[in-house]
């Protein structure tokens, strides 16, 4: 892929804020780099670093935007205000248009905590209906106060949760600039709801965390039968370049896909095997050989969790069988 970096940007260097009802607002700076990658006419990529959660001062995964006639569509919002308002000055190196719309892949901890500066902005917010499972449940007030601990000053008590002002319940395209957005909502498959959106003429898919690169994935509560149907599907779309969640943007879908769902696979057989000859999960997971993936970033931090969470899974849908 012909990419080219946009000047990066030391954000410690740099004054972070925003603008709410005209007054600056100053999020504390972080120090790590950022950079933006041009991955087609228009279409930019800022990609996070592998790591757990906290790592990288909460810079662990991927946003993108979209220059158009009307304005900057931004994909995700990262994970916190400060890593937001550093993204916004790589906007500005592009173009001195305002950000119009945020389009949001889902709602985990890394890619929203950063939406309100935008918000701020007047830009209008788009995600997956399913949202608001998340936002209106307990889990979405305890992940915000966890990580005022484990990710401060970036996060603190001015950090909030921003609701979407669109929701999206059936396939959309949205027209903004010459540019076509095709938003595809898949109902609950990484997290309570997932969309894509693939960017025309363009040709750039952006996935969400339906795919890691590079790293370990993280799987939660994921639905992993379901995620590695949708991965299947994804496979027949003709793209230019595809936008993973976590880790580098590809022209080879096929290749981008494969740790994901390699991972997802190797997972659902290792646990699958343990649930049908009743195996307990603390000895079927001793008893699997994880030398392909323990040199991963995040694999001490994700895979234990991840295997476990397969295994409830697996028992539930074999209770499920008739």
């Amino acid at each position: 892929m012909n990419r080219i970096l946009l000047g990066t940007v030391f954000a410690g260097v740099l004054a972070a804020g925003g603008v709410i009802g005209g007054e600056a607002v100053h999020y504390p700076p972080v120090s790590v780099a950022m950079a933006a990658e041009r991955v087609a006419d228009n279409v930019y990529l800022v990609q996070g670093r592998s790591g757990a959660a906290t790592d990288y001062q909460g810079f662990i995964s991927n946003a993108g935007f979209v220059v158009t006639e009307e304005g900057v569509v931004v994909l995700d919002g990262l994970g916190s205000p400060s890593l937001a308002t550093a993204m916004r000055a790589l906007i500005r190196q592009v173009t001195d248009k305002p950000v119009v719309k945020v389009v949001v892949t889902h709602y985990h901890a890394d890619h929203i905590y950063g939406l309100q500066v935008y918000k701020d902005e007047g830009a209008q917010v788009i995600a997956p209906a399913g949202v608001l499972d998340y936002l209106q449940g307990p889990q979405a007030a305890e992940r915000l106060a966890e990580r005022r601990q484990t990710l401060a000053p970036f996060i603190d008590e001015r950090t909030r949760l921003v609701f979407p002002d669109v929701l999206v319940t059936a396939p959309l395209e949205l027209a903004v600039g010459g540019s076509i957005f095709r938003l595809e909502p898949l109902g609950p498959v990484h997290s309570d709801a997932d969309m894509t959106m693939l960017v025309q003429p363009a040709g750039v898919l952006f996935s969400g965390d339906l795919i890691f690169e590079g790293r370990v994935p993280f799987v939660g509560d994921a639905d992993t039968r379901r995620w590695l149907a949708v991965l299947d599907d994804l496979l027949g779309a003709k793209l230019v370049a595809l936008v993973p969640g976590h880790g580098t943007a590809s022209r080879d879908p096929q290749a981008t896909l494969a740790l994901t769902r390699d991972y997802l696979q190797f997972l659902r057989q290792a646990m699958g095997r343990a649930v049908e000859e009743m195996t307990p999960f603390d000895e079927a997971y001793a008893a699997v050989d994880w030398s392909r993936y323990e040199k991963l970033p995040a694999f001490d931090a994700a895979n234990r969790r991840n295997a476990f969470a397969v295994y409830l899974r697996m028992e539930n849908e074999a209770m499920a069988k008739p």
